[in-house]
């Protein structure tokens, strides 16, 4: 039940040697101290400095983002730090935040990109703290109220084609969905993608502004000392156009009344710095399903990178797509209530 694929491993030849000599390209001595970092989609890698504090350095999946659209994002990140928002911009080196190396002798493909970030540490944000949610949102307002400035021209919308339509297309074509659920599995998302789109429509002509994109709890670190207390976003590796409900319904869990409560403590931090459209409400649960048909083809277009069949083993089993078809009727039935009310 897995699409057969030709290509070769995304990261063959990136080898502990072959990080430190890329870093070695910057002027930068490691001490020898490497550390995988939890990252499927990029490589991501915690490094010990002979000189300062440790660094990270994110090696960019070949063929994802062009040049332009990573550097348009480091810009984007910067000009939130020069604002004090608490984000971690890339770090400039030889006046540049991208690089990219070309040593033959390391066997990688031409011009392996990569990034250095400083080290950030904290803990996942308790979720369950109203003062925590409002403070978020004060950060997540500022964030937006700087996205909503100026578009980007590089990086892509979030909308139904890209997160829904051709996502499905894909997993139906390379023959993903088991033969005697595929009847099934096309009937739901098809389903989905209908309401999917009946959200939009009741949502109406929302503004499409600069997003972190991937808002959840895991990309947000938590520290508490004096000078630096609070969150601060990391991550902006999927940031792209959408509506800004987007970076807002992930910090929301439970039931309909939890979730009226979240939202309503997260705007009350957002709104003193960004207004907030209601009608954005009808999007929270289209989203989330565009959200979970992109998951899916995500992790089926990476599957020939020998990183994920050793992480996601549950991955197109029988029970995976089963899981998925019964997820689908929930949110066939969530986006047919009525939208949140705060």
């Amino acid at each position: 039940m897995t699409a057969s694929t030709t290509a070769a491993p995304p990261y063959a030849g990136l080898t502990p040697d072959a990080i430190l000599t890329a870093l070695e390209t910057l002027g930068l001595r490691c001490d020898g101290r490497l550390l995988e970092l939890n990252s499927y989609e990029n490589r991501v890698y915690l490094l010990g400095m002979e000189e300062g504090e440790p660094l990270v350095a994110k090696f960019y999946r070949p063929g994802r983002w062009s040049d332009a659209a990573i550097l348009e994002e480091h810009a984007f990140v910067q000009t939130l730090a020069d604002a004090e928002i608490p984000v971690v911009p890339a770090m400039l080196f030889n006046d540049s935040t991208l690089h990219q190396f070309n040593v033959s002798e390391l066997h990688l493909a031409a011009g392996m990109r990569f990034a250095v970030f400083p080290k950030q540490g904290g803990r996942a944000p308790e979720l369950d703290d109203p003062d925590t949610l409002e403070w978020m949102g004060r950060f997540i307002g500022r964030i937006h109220a700087i996205g909503a400035l100026k578009p980007y021209t590089e990086r892509p919308t979030l909308d139904i084609a890209t997160f829904g339509t051709e996502p499905r297309d894909y997993l139906l074509a390379n023959n993903f969905i088991p033969p005697d659920l595929l009847d099934a599995y096309v009937s739901i998302v098809d389903k989905a993608l209908e309401n999917v789109a009946y959200c939009f429509e009741r949502a109406g002509n929302v503004q499409q502004i600069r997003l972190h994109g991937d808002c959840h709890p895991g990309n947000v670190l938590w520290t508490e000392g004096r000078e630096s207390r609070g969150p601060h976003f990391v991550d902006f590796d999927d940031s792209r156009m959408g509506p800004a409900i987007q970076d807002l319904w992930m910090l929301l869990s439970g039931e309909r009344g939890d979730k009226t409560r979240q939202l309503s403590d997260v705007l009350a931090g957002y709104e003193d710095f960004c207004e907030f459209n209601p009608r954005e409400l009808h999007l929270i649960e289209a989203l989330r399903t565009l959200r979970l048909i992109h998951y899916s083809a995500w992790l089926a277009r990476r599957w020939h990178d020998p990183a994920f069949p050793k992480a996601f083993p549950w991955f197109n089993t029988q029970h995976y797509w089963q899981d998925r078809i019964l997820e689908l009727r929930e949110q066939v039935a969530l986006m047919e209530e009525p939208a949140l009310q705060v």
